[in-house]
């Protein structure tokens, strides 16, 4: 039984959430909050194996009450915001640097349809993240040195793929990157609909070098990234940023393999390939792909994972040329693009 703690300042939301959740068969709402003092007294007193946070409550709000939770009775955290307006998002994500693992958008309270939708998928992600064991990092490791293969070589495209557990990793690389940059970053992070934009935000924050949603028909260009929207497949042709109305692959839009697959044939020995921590198998076989052509590929390591899914598919299938803890990905990165190893 996955026991759940809902903070949420709204009783309706709580009541919505509390009965839905309870109807599971596989879970049990053991402690409602209603403010974020109350659910970090809770977190440590009930011991949940999960926390459904609001942002924008009273007393102490939904970043505060995750930085508390995290400091003192670490649990899985997912963020609900209310909206999609930049505010809120902005929150959200803050929310996620500070320790939180995932965030979701709230459902219309007047839609059938909408709620049924929102439920499915909240269920799926609870049963995910319920069993993710929250990891503190005290020691940052130092990259090992790099391959010989890698020394000298030009590379001037970074490719990175992340799921659960993604944006702080995507972060933690992102924002280490410095001004001037010699390669053209490109993202494919599984998010829910309507957060990319919100995540490229969040980043540009963070970041030294310019983050951006990307667009249909743009050229990239080095020293800036470039993240791929929800609900549509990302490639690049003839260097060009095309975006697709096609088919999900390995159930997402956008697909990490669609990306990878689309930049391997002509770019591969361009490339570092990057696969951080998620469920399922999406990025494997077009990191892969990659490594066949030409590219360095690395990927993170199972003891900094949130999820180790994807990247342990990718070590499977010999995709990686490297695998690091998430700590010292930053540190490759910089070694291969300065080319300094």
């Amino acid at each position: 039984m996955i026991r759940i703690l809902i903070a949420d300042d709204s009783l309706l939301v709580r009541t919505i959430l509390r009965d839905s959740l309870n109807a599971a068969g596989d879970m049990m709402v053991v402690g409602e909050a209603g403010n974020g003092a109350e659910a970090a007294q809770l977190a440590e007193a009930l011991k949940p194996d999960i926390v459904i946070m609001d942002i924008l409550m009273p007393v102490m709000g939904g970043l505060e009450a995750t930085e508390a939770i995290m400091a003192k009775s670490p649990v899985p955290i997912l963020i609900l915001s209310s909206t999609l307006d930049d505010k809120d998002v902005k929150l959200a994500f803050t929310a996620i640097k500070r320790g939180a693992l995932d965030v979701m958008g709230k459902p219309s309270l007047n839609g059938a349809a909408s709620q049924e939708g929102f439920f499915s998928r909240l269920l799926e992600r609870i049963r995910l993240l319920s069993h993710i064991k929250v990891i503190h990092h005290i020691q940052r490791p130092k990259a090992p040195g790099l391959p010989a293969s890698v020394k000298g070589s030009s590379r001037n495209i970074l490719a990175i793929g992340a799921s659960t557990g993604g944006p702080k990793a995507v972060m933690s690389i992102v924002k280490s990157l410095p001004p001037g940059f010699r390669g053209s970053v490109f993202v494919v992070q599984h998010i829910s609909s309507g957060f990319a934009k919100g995540f490229a935000h969040w980043l540009n924050l963070e970041s030294q070098i310019p983050v951006r949603l990307a667009e249909s028909g743009y050229i990239p260009v080095s020293g800036e990234v470039l993240i791929a929207p929800t609900d549509c497949q990302m490639i690049l042709d003839k260097g060009a940023v095309r975006l697709l109305d096609d088919p999900a692959v390995n159930s997402c839009r956008p697909s990490i393999d669609v990306f990878f697959n689309s930049i391997a044939p002509d770019k591969g020995m361009d490339t570092v390939g990057v696969l951080l921590t998620g469920m399922g198998r999406d990025g494997a076989q077009g990191l892969s792909k990659l490594k066949a052509n030409g590219a360095f590929t690395i990927v993170q390591d199972e003891k900094s994972c949130a999820v180790f899914g994807m990247p342990k598919a990718a070590i499977a299938l010999g995709a990686a040329d490297e695998i690091l803890n998430i700590d010292a990905i930053p540190d490759a990165i910089s070694r291969i693009f300065s080319n300094t190893a």
